[in-house]
């Protein structure tokens, strides 16, 4: 083998190994990856049981309901449509009802969201982007509320 077939060969092994390590962390990331939908998104969706999803919107006011040691149930809505979610952990310091709320998990056998993470905006003048991107969208969000 010459100077130049081994300095080409090289090379050639170095993009087929930098490749094959890009396909597979695209793979990784596919698999790890959790869709965010509104209430009113989830008729049209086709969801598989057991995916995670990021559900968003707002806690609907007066359907907070505190239950044994840290197991909370809300209700997520974007004004058009409502979804029950039940969480058990530590809830955020800011969580409180009629703010914009992320919650990550999947649906339950009994049609329940099973939330096993839940991200509450963290100062007044804050709406998750994602929420407020929606809301806005459908009309039900006004710049003027998170000034």
């Amino acid at each position: 083998m010459t100077r130049k077939q081994k300095r080409l060969s090289v090379i050639a092994g170095g993009l087929a190994f930098l490749g094959a390590a890009t396909g597979l962390t695209f793979y990784a990331l596919g698999q790890k990856a959790s869709y965010f939908y509104m209430p009113a998104d989830l008729t049209t969706a086709s969801l598989q049981p057991g995916q995670r999803i990021r559900l968003g919107g707002l806690v609907e006011k007066g359907s907070l309901q505190r239950g044994q040691g840290t197991t909370v149930a809300f209700s997520v809505t974007d004004k058009q449509k409502d979804v029950k979610v039940t969480y058990t952990g530590i809830l955020p310091d800011l969580f409180r009802e009629g703010q914009g709320v992320i919650t990550e998990g999947s649906f339950g056998a009994d049609g329940v969201f099973v939330a096993d993470s839940v991200l509450a905006k963290h100062d007044e003048n804050y709406m998750p982007k994602e929420v407020a991107d929606s809301l806005k969208a459908k009309g039900v969000w006004e710049e003027s509320k998170s000034e």
